[in-house]
C-alpha cells in the first residue's frame, strides 16, 4: 500500500471534518486580519510620509527652474551663516532632553513601579500622564506665564536663580535647557507608562528568584530590570530623537511673544521655514529637511542597533 505524503493525509482529514488543513494555506477569499489593522496606516504613511520625502528629495537636487542642481542647495544652506548655530542649538537641545530622558522617566517607572500600594501607583501614573493632555503649543503658552518671574506661581525659584525677568529667562544660551524641561514635562509622562507596563512584563519568578537570593530592591533594578528594559529604552530613545529633531514650535512661539529676543532662525525648522515662506526658497528648505533626515536615520540606526531594538530573546 502506497502512503499519500503528510501534507495529502493532513488535507484529506481536514477535509473530511469540514475545516481547512491547517498548514495548507490561506482560506480562499479571507484576507489576513493583520493586512486590515495595517492597511489605514500604510496608506497615511505613504501620503503624508513617504510622498512628500520624495518630492523634498527631488527639490533638494534641483533648482527653482526644475532643472539637476547637484549638491548646490546643500552647499548653500551649509554655508549660511545661521546654519550652524542652529546645529548647535538642536544638539544641545537633544542631548540635554535626551539624557534626562532616559534616566529620569527610568528611574521614575522604577519608583512607580516599587510602589505596592494600588491607588497610589494609579494616582502617580495619572499625574505623570496628565501634561502630555496638553498640545505642544498649549504647553509653551502655559509655560510662558512659568518662566515669567513676575507671574510664575516658582517666582521665588526663578528670584534665587538670578532672573529678575522673562527676558533673561529666556536668553539664548538658556534656551536648550528651557526647551528640554518643556519637552520632559510635555512628553515624560506617557513614557514612564509605557516603562510601567514594560516593568509588569518581566516575570515574577524572575524577582522572586532574586530576592530569595538576597537581593535588595536596588540590586534587582540594576542587574535584572534595567537590562531587560534596554529595548524599550532604545525605542524611547528613537521616537524621542525623531520629535527632538523638529524643534520649531517652542522657539517659534517664544519669538513671536519676546518680540524676538529669541530669534525666529533658532532652530533648523524655523530656518528651514525662513527658506521656504520667507525666502522663497522651496529648494534650500527642502535641502535642510533632508539633512535634518538623514542625521535622524543615523542616529536612530545607533539607538536600533546599540539598543538591540529587534533582536530575539
Amino acid at each position: 500500500m502506497t502512503l499519500a505524503p503528510p501534507s495529502d493525509q493532513l488535507a484529506a482529514t481536514a477535509s473530511r471534518r469540514g475545516r481547512p488543513a491547517r498548514g495548507s494555506g490561506r482560506a480562499s477569499g479571507r484576507l489576513p486580519i493583520g493586512y486590515v489593522f495595517v492597511s489605514l496606516y500604510a496608506l497615511l504613511a505613504l501620503a503624508f510620509g513617504i510622498v512628500p520625502s520624495l518630492y523634498a528629495v527631488l527639490l533638494a537636487f534641483t533648482n527653482p527652474a526644475g532643472g539637476f542642481a547637484g549638491v548646490d542647495n546643500f552647499v548653500k544652506v551649509i554655508g549660511d551663516f545661521r546654519f550652524w548655530p542652529a546645529v548647535l542649538h538642536v544638539t544641545l537641545y537633544l542631548v540635554i532632553w535626551l539624557t534626562g530622558l532616559v534616566i529620569f522617566v527610568v528611574a521614575l517607572a522604577l519608583i512607580v513601579h516599587a510602589v505596592r500600594v494600588r491607588w497610589a501607583s494609579t494616582t502617580l501614573r495619572f499625574l505623570y500622564y496628565l501634561p502630555g493632555a496638553l498640545a505642544g503649543a498649549s504647553s509653551v503658552l502655559l509655560w510662558l506665564f512659568v518662566l515669567d518671574p513676575t507671574a510664575s506661581p516658582v517666582s521665588g525659584l526663578l528670584r534665587l536663580m538670578g532672573f529678575n525677568s522673562f527676558v533673561q529667562v529666556i536668553q539664548p544660551g538658556n534656551l536648550p535647557a528651557v526647551f528640554a524641561i518643556i519637552a520632559f514635562w510635555t512628553g515624560a509622562g506617557g513614557w514612564i507608562v509605557i516603562m510601567y507596563g514594560a516593568l509588569n512584563n518581566i516575570s515574577t519568578d524572575v524577582i522572586e528568584a532574586a530576592r530569595i537570593d538576597g537581593a535588595n530592591t536596588v540590586q534587582i533594578a540594576l542587574r535584572i530590570q534595567l537590562p531587560m528594559l534596554r529595548k524599550w529604552v532604545a525605542y524611547m530613545g528613537v521616537m524621542s530623537l525623531a520629535a527632538g529633531t523638529q524643534l520649531f514650535v517652542e522657539p517659534q512661539l517664544l519669538s513671536q511673544a519676546s518680540n524676538a529676543v529669541v530669534p525666529n532662525d533658532y532652530s533648523l525648522n524655523q530656518l528651514a521655514y525662513q527658506y521656504a515662506f520667507q525666502q522663497n526658497d522651496f529648494n534650500g528648505a527642502a535641502a535642510i529637511s533632508l539633512i535634518l533626515l538623514v542625521v535622524a536615520l543615523l542616529l536612530s540606526w545607533v539607538f536600533v542597533t546599540r539598543g538591540g531594538l529587534f533582536e530575539r530573546e
